[in-house]
């Protein structure tokens, strides 16, 4: 998959194109890839995405944009694995903000990526106040226009909302349904401050690339990355007894039997089940004997799955 700055450094073949933030790249997602796919394979086109960073509501609305589900290299990985041949990966300020609707849809949607074939959600709008639809997309005598209905599971509307209210409460099964696989944070093991040694449970620390993350807790999880996927128990959060309340979020991965250094490697932790939410002790020894209680309930938990 070729990655692409910018609409203006954009020099497609005729595509097949889709567009939005694709956060979480859940079940809704993979329906327009899949159109996208088809019509490609239909009319010989390319394959294209359009995407925006930041998210549209991290520059208006800081302060209440949602937790990204996936970090930029994150999407990107998905977005390849699906097979698409183009991402063009444009910075949302203000100025592309302001594009009126039909200027987005002829000069960027026609010209610039030469699409020829484009499928949007049901919900989709674009251009300045939001002031574009499906129906405006139908009107160019340039490309086809398609609107993919809601993607529903069990009544439910599938989206990344959806999925960040499932890892909110600690559904973690749910929203894997959600998203057609295992919710993952991924990213390089970094150095720590070696505590998880000290305690006798070593971790491998994440760098987290998300603005921030989706929930917080501690899991039961798997490793992927290594020379086979790896069991495991992870925190996710600020570690409220060694450090404060207002600490940076940090991932913590303690691998079942494993020993060895790995610092520089690229991991995906997949999060199969929430063990409780974070919580302060009065000092490190109740710490230690709730991490000997969390570690035997993930073996617990992959023991009942291997029966079933």
């Amino acid at each position: 998959m070729q990655v692409v700055r910018g609409v203006a450094a954009a020099h497609l073949p005729p595509c097949a194109l889709t567009i939005g933030n694709f956060d979480g790249l859940h079940l809704g997602h993979q329906a327009m890839l899949s159109t996208v796919r088809s019509a490609a394979r239909e009319r010989g086109l390319a394959t294209a995405v359009l995407t925006f960073e930041p998210h549209p509501r991290e520059l208006f609305t800081p302060e209440s944009a949602p937790a990204r589900l996936t970090s930029f290299r994150e999407k990107t990985e998905l977005l390849a694995a699906e097979g698409i041949d183009y991402l063009v990966v444009q910075r949302f300020d203000r100025r592309f903000a302001s594009y009126e609707a039909e200027a987005f849809r002829d000069e960027i949607i026609a010209r610039r990526l030469n699409a020829r074939f484009v499928v949007v959600g049901d919900d989709f709008c674009f251009g300045a106040r939001r002031a574009g639809n499906i129906a405006l997309l139908a009107q160019s005598s340039v490309f086809e226009a398609h609107a993919l209905p809601t993607i529903a599971r069990d009544e439910e509307r599938v989206s990344s909302t959806a999925v960040r209210a499932a890892l909110a409460g600690g559904q973690m099964a749910h929203a894997a349904e959600l998203l057609g696989r295992p919710y993952s944070i991924s990213g390089r093991v970094i150095g720590g401050d070696r505590l998880g040694r000290q305690l006798g449970f070593p971790t491998a620390n994440i760098q987290l690339r998300h603005n921030r993350p989706p929930m917080m807790g501690v899991f039961v999880v798997e490793a992927h990355g290594l020379e086979r996927p790896w069991q495991g128990v992870a925190s996710l959060g600020v570690r409220p007894t060694v450090k404060g309340a207002d600490a940076a979020p940090v991932l913590e991965v303690h691998l079942f039997d494993f020993n060895r250094q790995i610092y520089g490697e690229h991991l995906r932790v997949d999060f199969l089940a929430k063990l409780r939410d974070e919580e302060k002790y009065s000092g490190l020894e109740p710490l230690i004997a709730q991490i000997h209680k969390d570690c035997d309930q993930a073996r617990d938990w992959f023991a009942t799955r291997a029966q079933h």
